[in-house]
This record gives structure tokens, sequence and C-alpha cells, in this order.
């Protein structure tokens, strides 16, 4: 009966991202955010591994989040759902789902270190989702700690549109003391002076000026809204994108995390449900003792227990066996799950990441942001853990899609990707503690894609062995570099059937997973542009057959060009270290702007392939004693240099040689 309690009194519900660069102090502020609400009793520690929201043993080891984790507070009356996610770009994938899901985002920077390149990534995510975003400016009390520096980079780097609704406070000694709040009324007694909350409000009348034409004339008439109608405005522009409140704080110590709440509530909108049944899958988790949770975030309609659901574009049908809302860091079984919220829902044992409940056009969709650079092969203990390590990596797999499993049982092999090095590391531990193996890795390889060398022409006639009947003309062209692929079909409904076509269009994308070198190939247009089925002898499966022929025809008589992943990168060192790296970001085939210094520091930002900068990040830490930074984010892939040699093995049996290829494609091999 409690949770059918909380749902009811607090029916407001709002879910929060809370996103950062790693180490800029997000599961702190999480966690001070709970502890204050009384979600928890205590705030634990990040260096001490006793915070609540990381519950893997590698975050407690290392410090670091590599799950979105999520928790609900109650906030003077209104339940917040935060959402937790992991700082490192090695996780990249984990924030990704989240995204889509959220009502509002808490984006915290660091005063020490201001805005980073994860930050820049996320800020874009965010901003292609229009996502409402409240910065927070943490860490205030750090030496060299600036809120104006920082707030320089937020309008230079992020949007000019940031707006302080807080101010930060420093004892006679420039310490810092804590934070105040802008938007309260002048003559509350806890309120700033009168002129600097004057200041405040012509800032945000100047801020919104820029999108509404009725204040901007009574702006220049010198009528500046009152701090009631300035924080009513500042939340409207909120909820449009159009202003990003700031806030600041240092949350090791507590101070600013009402404030932040405060905020949260005034400034992030509540959603208003969508008029029909829609929600998406954002998580997929294995619970101890009820077995696998998928996890909903549902805009429109409800859900209830015993409920019969079925995923867009599947036949089959599911049973809903039990639906958990979360109260703080529990699970409480309420039934039913209504519009605006997210819950663990149980007996769907077959809804993946990504599927939707109801009508897909009331769904937002989710940028990708997390691109696996990284192969590698997984090496387990002991042949006979093979078949267990390939079923466990299937496990993981369902949980996060990106690691894209490669199992080749015919040469007892497994391979998954990833975004870095930490990604594998913590994959392995996770079979450890989770699964009890032990496995390696093989060295790291950089995934490389493949793109058409020019215009080129496929032709397969599918006729034997009888009975068959499949005949299709492809063009391939290379398409704008990042446009993945555009399939269109100029074969008429006389020559091959709407539902032949239909099969070729839904095979297109599986039969480029592999190119000529064996890489995926992508930024290509690939034209169906005659083709023939046989009113007797033709089988739906024909033309599935067939396809992979036609396309593979088209490649190998025009050929392919490697395609090589890019990071965006910018590095922070001594002016001491400046020529060598320098030197080396030469040698490493990086593009950049010209250097700045500021300060004693040297920054240089640009472009640089992935292939040759795996290491450097250590490299760099090596010789500038601790003191250089790499911040690095995927940007992309471009053409790699001739003479560039990577292939990989192709998994099954290669369809340019077609007679082994259809017997395969048969079940006659």
């Amino acid at each position: 009966m409690e949770g059918f309690l909380i749902s009811s009194v607090y029916s407001e519900v709002r879910n929060i991202g809370v996103f950062a660069h790693i180490d800029a102090g997000k599961t702190t502020t999480t966690e001070h955010m709970l502890q204050r609400s009384g979600s928890i009793r205590a705030a634990g520690s990040v260096d001490e591994g006793t915070t609540s929201t990381d519950s893997l043993d590698i975050e407690r080891e290392r410090g670091i989040s590599v799950k979105a984790a999520s928790a609900s507070l109650i906030w003077k009356g209104t339940r917040f759902n935060l959402i937790d996610t992991p700082g490192h770009a090695d996780f990249l994938a984990e924030v990704e789902r989240t995204l889509g899901v959220m009502d509002g985002a808490v984006l915290i920077v660091s005063a020490a270190e201001g805005v980073q390149a994860q930050t820049e990534v996320l800020w874009q995510a965010l901003r292609l989702l229009n996502v409402p975003t409240l910065i927070y400016v943490n860490k205030l009390d750090r030496i060299g700690a600036s809120f104006e520096r920082t707030l320089g980079d937020i309008t230079r780097l992020l949007s000019p549109s940031a707006l302080p609704v807080q101010r930060p406070l420093y004892g006679e000694d420039g310490a810092f003391t804590g934070t105040e709040t802008l938007w309260a009324h002048a003559s509350d007694s806890a309120a700033p002076a009168q002129n600097e909350d004057l200041a405040f409000r012509t800032a945000a009348a100047e801020k919104l000026a820029e999108f509404d034409e009725e204040l901007l004339l009574r702006y220049v008439e010198g009528d500046i809204p009152d701090a009631d109608e300035a924080a009513s405005r500042i939340a409207e522009g909120t909820a449009a994108s159009q202003v990003f409140p700031v806030c600041c704080g240092c949350s090791q110590r507590g101070v600013g995390i009402e404030e932040l709440l405060d905020a949260m509530l005034a400034f992030l909108p509540t959603p208003a449900p969508k008029p029909d049944l829609a929600g998406i899958v954002f998580k997929v988790e294995r619970d101890r003792a009820m077995g696998r949770a998928v996890w909903i975030r549902l805009y429109g309609g409800s859900l209830r227990n015993r409920d019969i659901v079925r995923m867009h574009g599947r036949e089959s049908e599911e049973k809903i066996a039990q639906i958990r809302v979360l109260d703080g860091l529990k699970k409480i079984d309420t039934g039913e799950i209504s519009a605006g919220d997210v819950a663990a829902v149980y007996g769907l044992s077959e809804a993946a990441i990504g599927d939707i409940i109801g009508d897909p056009a009331l769904v937002p969709k989710t940028p990708q942001l997390a691109v696996p650079l990284l192969t590698a092969r997984v090496l387990p203990e002991t042949d006979t853990d093979y078949t267990r390590t390939a079923e466990a990596l299937r496990e993981l797999t369902d949980e996060d899609p990106l690691l894209g499993l490669a199992w080749m049982p015919e040469l007892r092999e497994l391979h998954v990707r990833m975004m870095g090095a930490i990604q594998l590391e913590v994959l392995g531990s996770t079979l450890r503690s989770r699964f009890g193996l032990n496995v390696d890795f093989g060295p790291p390889a950089v995934i490389y894609k493949e793109t058409p060398a020019q215009l080129c022409e496929g032709r397969v006639a599918y006729l034997a062995p009888k009975p068959c009947w499949a005949i299709m003309h492809f063009t391939v062209e290379p398409g704008e570099r990042g446009s993945g692929l555009v399939y269109r079909s100029l074969a008429r409904a006389d020559d091959i059937l709407p539902s032949y076509q239909n099969e070729v269009r839904r095979r297109v994308p599986e039969a480029l997973k592999q190119g000529l070198f064996g890489w995926q190939v992508t930024d290509l247009i690939v034209t169906l542009t005659y083709g023939q089925s046989h009113v007797w002898h033709t089988h739906p499966l024909d033309f599935v057959i067939a396809t992979p022929m036609g396309i593979m025809n088209a490649l190998a008589s025009g050929g392919t060009k490697l395609l090589e992943p890019v990071l965006r990168f910018r590095i922070s060192v001594p002016e001491a270290n400046a020529g060598r790296v320098l030197s080396d970001l030469s040698r490493m085939r990086a593009e950049f702007d010209p250097p700045f210094a500021e300060g004693e520091r040297f920054y240089i930002e640009g472009r640089i392939p992935a292939a040759t900068s795996l290491d450097y990040a250590v490299e760099l830490r090596s010789f500038t004693s601790g003191k250089g930074i790499l911040t690095a984010s995927f940007d992309g892939y471009q053409e790699a240099p001739p003479g560039t040699e990577a292939s990989r093995r192709r998994v099954g049996v290669n369809p340019l040689d077609e007679a082994a290829y259809i017997l395969s494609a048969r079940g006659a091999l």
C-alpha cells in the first residue's frame, strides 16, 4: 500500500538526469541531494567507496560510475526521479540511453577544470533533444577555482544564454563560504541586497528579451520585471531551451545543495502527458531476487500488472508480472505506472533496449553519441569456459547492445567492441564478480569502416539450384561522410512484388556489415535499379539470399576505401612541455587550431586519428609528471591514409563465393 500512497500523494513527477565530465562531482552531488531530501540518512563518499548510487565493486574500487544509477527523492512536495549517469567517455552508451527519457538535466561543471571535452559532448546531445538544462558550477572551494572564469567558459563553449541565478559568497580570507539565491523577493530578509536584486533582474530581462518581443519593448523602455515575474519567465525560457540557469556550490561539503534543489523545482519543467499510450525501454538489468527487469519511461497512458503488451514492430505479446517504482533507493511494488514516470517492469523477457510500447511518434528520438572505437578478442581462462563466457557475454550484450558480441563457434572465438580500455577492465571485473569467470583480452584494435571507392554496379541472377528465382541489379555510390546508408528502389512492382522488395530493403543493412576488408560499409547510396521475380518459382527467401551476393558483387567491381575513427581532443600542459606535445601531435597526424596560453598552461585543440593516439594519454601524463591533461571524444570517421592495412576475418561464408554461400544459406553446409 505504501507504493500506492507515494504515487497518489506526489502526483507531480520529474525525471532529471545528472550529467558531467568525470571527476566534476556528479555522484557526490546526487548523494547530497538524496541526503538533504531525507531519502538517505548520510551522504557517502566516492573516495571511500561508500556512495549509495555506486553499487558495483568496480565503481567502489575506482571511484567512478560505470552504470546509470536511479534514485528518487521528494523535495517540497514534488518527486524527482534522478538518474546519475557515468562521466567517463568509455561509458557514453549508458548516458545515451538515458538522454531521451529525461524531462530535464543538471549539467555539472567543475570550477577548477572548467568546461571539458566530455562536457561539450553531453551539451550537444542535450541540445539535439532540447532537454531543459540547469548548469551547476561545483567545487568552488578548490584551489584555483573561479566562478567567473567558469561562467566565461560556459558562455563561450556551451551557450551565451547561460544565466546565473545564484552567486557564490566568500569570506574575508577569500574562501568560498556559500551561495546566495538571486531570484528571491527583494523584500525577503534572506534575499540579496536591492542593487544585486536589480542587477539580476536586469540580466534576466536582457537574456529573455532576445526571445520575447513584448519583453524587449518593455526592457527598452526601462520596465524591468520584478523577482516573481523574472523567475516565472526564466522557467518558461528554460522549458523552451532558450535560457540555461546557472547555480553554484561545493557538493563535497554539502554547500549549495538545497539551493540547487530549489532551482530544479523552480526552473525544470513537469512533463505534459501524451494523449495515447507511449513508452520506451531504456535500460535492462538483472535483479537478484526478481530476475530480468525492463526499465520503461512512459510518456502517455498507463500500464498495470497483468496487462498484455506488445512492443512496436514485434508480433509476440507478453504479460506484465510486476511494476516497481523508486522510493529513494528502494523499488516498491505499485502495480501501476502512469504517464511521466519511470518504473522497473518484470515479465517482459523479449523486450530490448530501444523497444517502444504504443505510438512511436510520441516518443522522442535519441541521438547516437556512443560509437565503439575498439574491438578485442575475449580469451577464457580454459577451453571449458568458452560456452559459459559466450552465454555471459550474451546476457551483458542484452544490457549494453553496443558491446556487439561477435560469437564464432566454428573458430571458438569471441570478440567484443568497446569505447576504451577502462570499459574493457570493467567488463573483465563484471565477468569475474557476477559470473565467476576469469578472462583475459587480446590487444584492442581500432574499428575501421569501409566506403565505396567509386560508383559501381552489381548484378545477381539466383536461378539455381531449383526451385529459386531472384534477379537484381544494384548501383552503389559513395555518400557524404557521416551519412550512413541511404537505400532506394527504382524497381517496378510489376517486376518484383512489393513484399519481395521489402525483404531486399531489410537485408541490405545486414549485407553491409562486412565489406571487402571485413569492416562495416557506410556512407553510401544503394539503389535497386531493376529486378525480376517469378510468379511460380520465387520464394521470399530467394531475395534474402540473393541481396548480399548482389551488394558484394557491386563492391568488388568498384572497390572500397578504409575509413578511420577520429577524435576531437583538448590538451592542457605546462608551457615547458608545449614543444614536445606539438611535435607528438604532428607525428600522430593531428590537425589542430592555433595553440593558446592561459596563465602558465598551454592549450591545444583539434582532431586526431584514434589509431595513432590510443596510448597517448598515458604517455602525456608520464613526461609531464602528471600535469598534462588529455580529453577526447568521438568526432566521426575520415578516409584513412593510402597504404593503410587493416582487415579482419570474415564471419560466415563470403557471398562472393556464390556456390558455397548459397549452400550455406540453404543449410546444405
